[in-house]
């Protein structure tokens, strides 16, 4: 019952307060001017409880700030400049620039947007791995220690070749081709050994 008859005080109060504002002879309270009665540079608990913590004192300060109902002259100037450059345009040139900065945002949004994802998949690319570490071990295993390959030598590969033997052959045929490049300083005459074999100087006839 105690809350029931607040509630219906408050409410009473509340319907009276209505009436008085919406009466004709109420003035507007947006014509009406706010002057501080009281400034203190010390701190107010209520103010701070009022405002959520955002202003600490209600001194000369931080009175014309909160209690200003117009922008500062220089605001004022460029908010007039712009109205009246605003209204020298006509409908269609500005629909025209609406259209055109609509393009150059769809444009931008649009390059941002790929950016973003050229960044995602290169950082998925970076991440993935592309090789498989126990084969690389293997390898590496193989070439430096020799683990994992068979100790069988395939046929003639110990063997000495001799000048009769057909490997005789193949080597003098690769020794002939290739390109003798003089030393400085060294006599024309001297003949390159290359694998044992001598080769036959140039403008004799080979021995047979």
């Amino acid at each position: 019952p105690s809350v029931l008859d607040s509630f219906a005080l408050l409410s009473g109060q509340l319907n009276t307060l209505n009436k008085v504002l919406k009466h004709e002879k109420t003035p507007l309270l947006r014509n009406q001017v706010i002057i501080p009665l009281v400034l203190s540079p010390d701190r107010d608990e209520e103010i701070m409880r009022q405002t959520e913590g955002r202003v600490p004192v209600f001194s000369h300060e931080v009175v014309p700030d909160h209690l200003r109902t117009k922008p500062d002259p220089e605001v004022e100037e460029q908010e007039k400049q712009l109205i009246t450059d605003a209204a020298r345009i006509s409908p269609d040139v500005a629909q025209k620039q609406i259209q055109t900065l609509n393009k150059m945002c769809s444009n931008l949004l649009e390059k941002i947007s790929k950016e973003e994802r050229e960044s995602e998949s290169g950082g998925l690319r970076q991440n993935k791995q592309t090789f498989n570490p126990a084969d690389t071990n293997a390898l590496v295993a193989a070439v430096a220690f020799g683990k994992g390959l068979s100790n069988r030598r395939p046929p003639g590969t110990g063997a000495s070749v001799q000048p009769g033997q057909p490997g005789a052959g193949a080597i003098i045929a690769g020794a002939s081709g290739m390109q003798q490049v003089p030393m400085a300083g060294a006599p024309a005459q001297q003949q390159p050994m290359l694998a044992g074999v001598q080769m036959a100087q140039a403008g004799q006839p080979g021995k047979e």
